[in-house]
C-alpha cells in the first residue's frame, strides 16, 4: 500500500502535535503513532512547564538550565528557548489550557528542584495531560490532517541524501510506504529498553536505530536522566512518577532510620546518586519520601492524581511515608538537530525527546521538557513551510516487501551504541581528568 502527503510525522506527543498545529493549513499532513493516540510520554507529564516570568528572571533561569546539563548545553539553543517561553504559554492558554491561576487571575508558579525561583506553570498534577489532550483536540478538528493509530515506522525511505518519506507496518503485518517532501521524527525517548522506567514501553528507540542505519548524526545517546522519585512497587511494569514538584513544595526524603539524607532541591541526578547510595548503606529497595511538611489541602488540590494513585496502593501520603526509587525517566540525547531542529539529512527533521538541540546538557532542568519540545517544534514547523517550495518532489521507487523484518536488532542496536557512547565519554573524561 502506497499512500501520499506533503508531510510525514511519525509520534502524536506534543513535538509532533504543535508542530502540525503552525505548518500551513493547505499542506497534507500524516501522522502515525505506535500506539493509541493519547499514549504518548507527554500524557504523563505531572510537573509543568517552565516560563520566563519577566526580564528580570532570565539570568536566573538561564544559569539554572546550565548548571543544571553540567554545562555541556548549548547556549544558543537555550536561549531560544527561554526567550520562546512566553509566546508559547500564551499560546497554549489560547488552546484551552487552563494553567493554575492566583487569586486575582495571574498565572500561579511552582518551584521544582535545582530552580532559584519558581517559574513552572501546572495543571494540578497532571500539566502534561492537560497540555496535550488540548493540542491533541485541535488538530484531530484539522481537515487536512490524517491521524494512523497503531502504526509502527520501521524505516524512512532515502533518495539521493533526501529524506523522501516512511516505511510503516501495522499489527496485522502489513506495511505501507507513506511518500513525503518532508518527515518529523517525533518519536519519544528511550524508555522501553529499560525495566526500570516511567515511560510507556512501546518507546524503544526505532528513530536511532533508524538513523544510525542511514547515517544521520546523533549527539550524547548515553545522557540518560534517571528520574530520583517513583513510586515503589513489586508489579513488573511503568513505575508512577512522584513529581518533583512535590519535593518542590516541601516532601522530604528519610533513609530507613527516618533521617533526611540529602537536599532534596538538588538537580536530579545528583538527588538520585544519594538514594541509590543510601538504598546500598539501607540495604533496602527504597528509601521514604515525607509529603507532610505540605498542607493537607494542598496536596488535594496540587497533586489528586499522585495522591490517589498512592491510595490505590495502600498509602496516604497526608498521613505517612510511601517507598520511592529511582527510575529511567528523560533521554537528553538523540538525533542531531539544528537551531531548526533539522537533522543532518535533507528534509528530515526531529523534535521532542526524540532529538538532541543542546538544550538538556547532560541533565535535564525539571519542567523544561515540555517547553523545549513546544518551542523546537514549531520552528521546525515554521522552517518546513519556508523552504517546501525549494525542493522537487520526489516519487521513490521502494520495493516494500525487501523491508520486512528489517526492525528486528533495532532495540539490540541502539543498546550497544548506547554503551559505546558511555565507555567513550567515561574515557574521555579520565582523560581530561589526567
Amino acid at each position: 500500500m502506497k499512500i501520499t502527503a506533503d508531510i510525514v510525522i511519525v509520534g502524536t506527543g506534543v513535538g509532533g502535535l504543535y508542530c502540525v498545529l503552525n505548518l500551513p493549513s493547505d499542506k497534507q499532513i500524516i501522522m502515525i503513532t505506535k500506539s493509541a493516540v493519547d499514549e504518548s510520554d507527554s500524557f504523563l507529564a505531572q510537573g509543568g512547564i517552565c516560563m520566563l516570568k519577566n526580564d528580570d528572571d532570565y539570568d536566573s533561569y538561564f544559569e539554572d538550565t546550565m548548571r543544571a546539563g553540567h554545562y555541556e548545553n548549548n547556549k544558543e539553543s537555550v536561549d531560544i528557548m527561554i526567550r520562546s517561553s512566553r509566546d508559547i504559554i500564551d499560546d497554549l492558554i489560547s488552546y484551552g489550557v487552563d494553567f493554575h491561576r492566583r487569586e486575582d487571575g495571574s498565572l500561579d508558579f511552582t518551584k521544582e528542584g535545582a530552580h532559584s525561583t519558581p517559574r513552572i506553570c501546572f495543571h494540578e498534577d497532571e500539566t502534561g495531560k492537560e497540555i496535550t489532550s488540548h493540542l491533541l483536540k485541535a488538530v484531530q478538528e484539522l481537515e487536512n490532517v490524517k491521524i494512523i493509530e497503531h502504526c509502527k515506522m520501521i524505516d524512512i525511505i532515502e533518495e539521493n541524501g533526501r529524506c523522501a518519506g516512511i516505511i510503516a507496518q501495522h499489527p496485522n503485518g502489513s506495511m505501507t510506504e507513506i511518500d513525503a517532501k518532508f518527515t518529523v521524527l517525533a518519536t519519544g525517548g528511550v524508555g522501553g529498553l529499560f525495566e526500570n522506567s516511567t515511560n510507556y514501553p512501546h518507546l524503544t528507540a526505532d528513530a536511532l536505530a533508524i538513523a544510525m542505519k542511514h547515517g544521520v548524526e546523533l549527539e550524547n545517546i548515553d545522557y540518560i536522566q534517571i528520574h530520583p522519585t517513583t513510586l515503589y512497587s513489586r508489579k513488573r511494569g511503568r513505575r508512577f512518577l512522584i513529581s518533583e514538584s512535590v519535593r518542590g513544595e516541601g516532601a522530604v526524603l528519610f533513609n530507613s532510620h527516618m533521617e533526611r539524607f540529602v537536599d532534596e532541591l538538588q538537580p536530579r541526578d545528583v538527588v538520585a546518586a544519594a538514594i541509590f547510595e543510601q538504598m546500598k548503606k539501607d540495604n533496602k529497595p527504597y528509601v521514604w519520601l515525607s509529603m507532610k511538611p505540605i498542607p493537607k489541602e494542598d496536596i488535594l488540590s496540587h497533586f489528586p492524581n499522585i495522591y490517589k494513585r498512592c491510595r490505590e496502593e495502600g498509602y496516604d501520603v497526608t498521613r505517612e511515608c510511601i517507598p520511592v526509587v529511582p527510575a529511567q525517566h528523560y533521554f537528553m540525547g538523540g538525533i542531531k538537530v539544528d537551531r531548526y531542529s533539522k537533522t543532518s539529512m535533507d528534509n528530515l527533521y526531529a523534535t521532542g525527546e526524540t532529538a538532541c538541540n543542546g538544550v538538556h546538557g547532560k541533565n535535564r532542568l525539571a519542567s523544561n521538557s515540555l517547553l523545549e519540545s513546544l518551542v523546537f517544534a514549531k520552528r521546525a514547523a515554521k522552517h518546513i513551510a519556508q523552504t517546501f517550495d525549494d525542493y522537487d518532489t520526489i516519487t521513490p521507487d521502494i520495493d516494500i516487501e525487501s523491508c520486512r523484518g528489517c526492525d528486528s536488532d533495532y532495540e539490540k542496536t541502539v543498546k550497544k551504541e548506547i554503551e559505546r557512547m558511555k565507555q567513550y565519554h567515561e574515557q574521555h573524561n579520565n582523560d581530561t581528568e589526567c
